[in-house]
């Protein structure tokens, strides 16, 4: 931690350790839910050339609107999200540097200082550390047993606080678990600020399970999030956006910073998105192994909650930090996420989850682990 001595940080901010996964140097990283497929020296070859292309023109300021990058993800989400005669239009989509600036800038525009949000614990940390950033007061609620949210403890979180903000995630992150419609339907008609559905995992959705983005004809304070980063393998290129009525599209753009997206991205990000047939392609293959994960972890004797996304929480015996330092020792890196007795795993190629299992199976076997 630094030493913040005569400089004139805020209080609360005093103490605090900046976010982030470790990022380790070793064979095996499952802790960060990341694709592990990389672009196909095509694609390479297409961003290399449209980057090129947008280079020649970096002595001027990008599209500071990104209007083509953000029909191009309209488009996108008309095709995977919306139901059959849904059409999502350009003035309901915005991108940001992924969808941790479109987070940020939500908190910018409808919370700050006399403002509270409400998201359901254990979720997404970055949640309430934005809302810390952007002096937002925050509340917690509370999942259940099975980490779902319960509409009627929403209800009474929502009137007793009465939030600007109301985060949901889903699939959420960690668990995997995914909010049914009517829960965010019944939540949304019960706050009176902005409702926001994180679904940075959504295209890993079991088969049935649909996304909140047809929910937004009816609730007009709904936001969806979404990222490039997990299920188009886009991580390092750092595109997030989001859908929602044209209103709320607009009031975002009274915080954003000017040309806050560079030509370099957005060029990139229309690549990607052209290319969605071959990048989307992985996300069957890691559904495979998120659902071997869901039925061979409970055999080694690690209990593990059902997930939409592409990881898997389980239980372990004892001290979850002996067993995530255990697994490190061979390779194998995966998330503490600080829930007592609970690790999660990033589902990966095939040869990473033999990796993984073989570890772990033979941790289990040990004596190890344990109680400490």
């Amino acid at each position: 931690m630094s030493d913040w001595d005569g400089l004139p940080l805020r209080d609360d901010l005093r103490g605090l350790s900046p976010y982030g996964a470790p990022q380790l140097d070793v064979p095996y990283r499952l802790n960060t839910n990341e694709n592990p497929y990389p672009p196909s020296p095509e694609l390479v070859a297409a961003l290399t050339a449209a980057c090129s292309e947008a280079a020649a023109s970096l002595n001027r300021y990008p599209d500071r609107d990104a209007v083509a990058l953000r029909e191009d993800l309209a488009g996108y989400l008309s095709a995977e999200s919306a139901v059959p005669g849904q059409r999502v239009d350009v003035g309901q989509v915005w991108a940001a540097n992924g969808s941790n600036e479109i987070l940020q800038q939500l908190c910018q525009a409808f919370g700050g200082p006399g403002r509270t949000g409400l998201a359901f614990e254990p979720t997404y940390s970055m949640h309430g550390l934005i809302a810390l950033a952007t002096a937002t007061g925050w509340v917690r609620g509370e999942r259940d047993a099975d980490f779902r949210v319960d509409p009627a403890a929403a209800r009474a979180a929502i009137a007793e606080h009465e939030p600007s903000l109301v985060f949901l995630c889903s699939p959420n992150n960690p668990t995997g678990t995914a909010l049914d419609l009517e829960t965010i339907r019944e939540i949304h008609d019960t706050a009176t600020g902005i409702v926001v559905v994180d679904e940075a995992y959504a295209e890993f959705r079991r088969a049935g399970v649909p996304s909140a983005v047809t929910l937004l004809p009816e609730c007009p304070r709904l936001v969806v999030t979404r990222t490039m980063s997990k299920a188009f393998a886009f991580a390092g290129a750092r595109v997030g956006y989001l859908a929602a009525a044209p209103k709320i599209v607009d009031a975002l753009q009274l915080v954003r910073l000017p040309y806050h997206l560079s030509a370099l991205t957005q060029a990139a990000a229309r690549v990607a998105l052209a290319h969605r047939d071959e990048l989307l392609a992985s996300v069957e293959a890691l559904r495979v192994q998120r659902d071997r994960l869901l039925e061979e972890l409970p055999a080694l004797g690690c209990p593990a909650v059902a997930s939409d996304a592409n990881f898997v929480l389980f239980q372990v015996p004892g001290d979850q930090g002996r067993v995530w330092k255990s697994l490190l020792e061979q390779g194998v890196l995966v998330r503490d996420v600080g829930l007592a007795g609970w690790l999660r795993v990033t589902a990966g190629t095939a040869e990473e989850m033999d990796a993984f299992l073989s570890e772990l199976g033979s941790l289990m076997k040990s004596t190890r682990i344990g109680a400490a």
